[in-house]
């Protein structure tokens, strides 16, 4: 059981056991995407051809930014509001695929791209698979 399960499971708020495993899945997801992008952004800063990866480095980064965040609010679960955290999970799953799509476009040349990639896809859904149970 992970660190998010274990605490949804022991929060005071009760929620649905269904629920309770697709929300820990999203947070887990986005808070290994967010250390995946900022770690293939830091691997990108450090390839001799940085010129070419300009708008990798800043998908990488803003999608590291906009899962931290997703996770971070989503866990808040005192008050809960499902209307907000669609939004939010939209936004989220969005950064996560145009940062696949740049990171797959050098994926050919850098591995760090095709594991960010990967990872930002597996974001993509598990994000969209809570927006699907909250609706």
């Amino acid at each position: 059981m992970t660190t998010s399960a274990t605490i949804l499971e022991t929060h005071p708020r009760k929620i649905a056991e269904e629920l309770r495993t697709i929300l820990a899945q999203c947070l887990d997801a986005c808070l290994d995407c967010a250390q995946t992008c900022t770690q293939c952004a830091d691997a990108c800063l450090s390839e001799p051809t940085v010129d070419t990866l300009a708008a990798c480095i800043t998908s990488n980064l803003n999608c590291a930014d906009i899962c931290t965040a997703t996770a971070h609010i989503n866990a808040r679960q005192t008050a809960f509001d499902p209307e907000f955290a669609k939004p939010l999970l939209a936004v989220c799953a969005t950064a996560c695929r145009v940062c696949a799509d740049e990171c797959e476009r050098h994926a050919s040349h850098h591995q760090h791209c095709k594991t960010c990639a990967d990872e930002c896809r597996r974001c993509e859904q598990a994000c969209r698979d809570l927006i699907t149970h909250l609706s």
